[in-house]
């Protein structure tokens, strides 16, 4: 990041300009817009995985310095995946706005559609890639907004039982609203309960909804590790990925949507190559998932307003940035109106 830059990459609102080429919109659509910018149009465009796109990041070269290949550009989210300006602003300018922006029907709420430009898919892509069939035992590791639409989205796939692993109660609280189990692990010894509640047998999925910054009191390596990032000796903090991979069941699925930025240490890959586990990530191609969320939003399967906590003026985003990182006044979910 550097000085002056603009955050956030979950947007909607009204077109005001179009550029010339834009055949899709005209001033006055109200949109929602992905945080995925995609060209529409390259080898993975096509084939779906719009996060994962050749033409949008212009700042490719330094993510195939330390990644080896360049994903798409992001709304809001560092200079290394484009330094695009995020939509925590008066105006955003949207590239490929032929492709990315959805037109939103009349009859559904600026709430009810506004995280179909990250979060909603985001959780329903970690549930995606568990590959449900039906009746099976899902844990998810972190109750956050991406963590609370996994286990929505879990059930709507056909889990049978969600397992949420947390501690802050507000975040517990509205996961079991949503049916879930829910292990507080700083009194619970996670992967004991976890075997518990399947019999012994694993959960089988985990989803890793957390990523690099879990809470350093959830175990002694969570804390060698934050030790390792402060000193400049690693870059990343898995102290969940671990657990989920000990905690899945053989031939299960790790799915993970908790963002990690570099390289990960003492990963258990003995565990995960002799127990026949998969491993699924992705950023979100948001394209994809967005349409078929939209009708499950109009249809009435979920409304995505669930989550939020707190409305406020843009002007009292740096106030609720730091409400909602000292986990204080029950602030899970931010809605700000410029």
């Amino acid at each position: 990041m550097e000085k002056g830059d603009v955050l956030g990459h979950e947007t909607m609102g009204e077109v005001v300009e179009v550029g010339s080429d834009n055949k899709a919109l005209k001033v006055g659509d109200r949109v929602v817009i992905p945080f995925t910018i995609s060209c529409g149009d390259c080898f993975f465009c096509k084939r779906g995985f719009f996060s994962g796109c050749e033409r949008s990041n212009p700042n490719a070269k330094q993510a195939e310095k330390l990644w080896g290949h360049s994903p798409a550009g992001l709304f809001g989210y560092s200079h290394l995946l484009g330094g695009f300006a995020g939509g925590q602003a008066e105006y955003l300018r949207v590239p490929f706005a032929d492709i990315g922006p959805t037109k939103i029907p009349q009859g559904l709420s600026d709430d009810q559609v506004l995280f179909l430009s990250d979060i909603f898919p985001t959780g329903y892509m970690a549930a995606d890639f568990c590959d449900l069939k039906g009746g099976e035992a899902v844990a998810i590791w972190g109750c956050g907004p991406v963590g609370q639409f996994a286990i929505k989205s879990s059930f709507l796939l056909g889990a049978e039982r969600v397992i949420a692993i947390d501690t802050v109660p507000e975040r517990l609280a509205l996961a079991e609203a949503s049916g879930a189990v829910t292990l507080d692990f700083m009194n619970e010894d996670v992967y004991d309960w976890v075997q518990e509640l399947t019999s012994g047998r694993g959960a089988d999925a985990c989803i890793d909804a957390v990523g690099t910054e879990p809470e350093t009191r959830s175990g002694f390596d969570a804390v060698i590790d934050r030790v390792k990032v402060a000193t400049f000796m690693g870059t990343d903090r898995p102290h969940v990925l671990r657990q989920a991979i000990q905690c899945c069941r053989n031939f299960g699925t790790v799915s993970i949507v908790g963002v990690y930025g570099g390289f990960l240490d003492k990963i258990p890959m003995g565990s995960a190559i002799n127990r026949g586990l998969t491993f699924r990530m992705a950023q979100t191609p948001v394209q994809y998932y967005l349409p078929k969320l939209l009708n499950r939003v109009e249809i009435g399967e979920i409304d995505p307003s669930f989550v939020i906590t707190h409305r406020a003026s843009l002007e009292q985003g740096p106030e609720l940035y730091k409400t909602f990182r000292d986990k204080k006044d029950g602030c899970i979910k931010v809605v700000l109106k410029p």
